[in-house]
């Protein structure tokens, strides 16, 4: 018996019955050989965090924009966060850390450059449906590895797709098509909302726009008065709420409350004329950047190599292209286009 095979039988034992087993995974699109160490879904979880797509997060905004403070949040932190939340619940439930973990740090990989503002723009300009969960499968299965794709297992991409939201409303799943096939699925969408709702309060304390005061009294009765605690709360009522149960979810009460809290911040934070504005300018400089590619698409496989054999019309590469970038990339790319140079000037910038 090989190390894998003992992880295996260690999960018949250990697991719920309502776990998903890695050796009961519906596999990949392409069949491989089977690892002597990992199971299938430590094997998706090593294969993402090595991406490059995984790498950019650390310059992709969260919601401030291109942050220089160390201490607030950019895309990377918040998929750590998630991936711990989501541990936590998982093994608390006795369900598939390996798989949740996976999900975990894939969920935002097909992220846009300067949060939210990035989605908006290619909406706008190219696909009126795109949702960068649905990105972050393609970056996967498609663009990764020139084209290639990480061939990861139906469950980790399953549980990638269905772990958005929309706007300000929808917490959980709509419907069974919105909710992801697994548990371990679920648990992600859920540690995602718990995650971001509460680091974006955070940072907006540090940044001097909010104070702890301003929140909902209501809402923070129940979660509690302090970063640490809603979180401990909330996870803790997601575990008592999940075990033994069909679906992951939170109690009646939390739930209200993080909603509040959630409508609140987007009342009162991501609307923050500072942000809009800050985020209007980011829109202009992608805008720019969509139009210059699909004139030159080209230019797209020059500063992204990663797309030579990516296929797709123009469209569709300039879309991944941009979703692919940076925050920086982004500043980059069009003050190397758009900007007039001196000699004075760098294109270092």
């Amino acid at each position: 018996m090989n190390i894998r095979e003992r992880i295996e039988k260690t999960e018949q034992t250990v697991f719920d019955p309502k776990a998903s087993f890695s050796i009961a995974s519906r596999g990949r699109k392409s069949k491989e050989p089977k690892d002597i160490l990992r199971t299938e879904y430590m094997r998706d979880r090593d294969r993402i965090i090595h991406s490059e797509s995984f790498r950019r997060l650390k310059h992709k905004t969260q919601v401030f924009l291109a942050p220089r403070q160390e201490e607030f949040r950019t895309r990377l932190t918040h998929t750590l966060e998630v991936s711990q939340i989501a541990r936590t619940i998982s093994r608390s439930l006795s369900l598939n850390e390996d798989l949740t973990e996976a999900i975990a740090l894939g969920h935002d990989v097909g992220h846009t450059p300067f949060g939210h503002a990035g989605e908006d723009v290619i909406r706008k300009a190219a696909y009126p449906d795109f949702k960068h969960s649905i990105q972050s499968v393609r970056v996967l299965e498609s663009i990764e590895k020139k084209g290639k794709g990480l061939n990861l297992t139906f469950e980790v991409l399953d549980g990638i797709e269905k772990h958005s939201k929309t706007g300000s409303t929808n917490i959980m799943p709509g419907s069974k098509k919105e909710s992801a096939s697994t548990l371990e699925g679920e648990i992600v969408r859920i540690s995602d909302i718990i995650a971001y709702v509460n680091h974006d309060i955070d940072d907006a304390v540090r940044s001097g726009n909010l104070k702890e005061s301003n929140l909902p009294q209501s809402a923070s009765k129940v979660l509690g008065s302090s970063h640490s605690k809603r979180i401990f709360n909330m996870v803790q009522d997601v575990i008592e709420n999940s075990a033994g149960k069909e679906h992951i979810s939170m109690s009646p009460e939390v739930l209200s409350a993080t909603q509040e809290m959630r409508n609140f911040l987007f009342d009162n934070v991501y609307s923050l004329p500072q942000i809009e504005t800050e985020m209007e300018k980011a829109k202009h400089i992608l805008f720019e950047l969509y139009h210059l590619l699909m004139k030159n698409i080209g230019l797209a496989f020059e500063f992204m190599p990663i797309l030579k054999n990516v296929e797709g019309e123009d469209k569709r590469i300039a879309v991944d292209c941009i979703a692919l970038m940076t925050d920086y990339e982004a500043m980059r790319f069009f003050y190397r286009h758009y900007v007039p140079k001196t000699f004075f000037l760098s294109e270092q910038i």
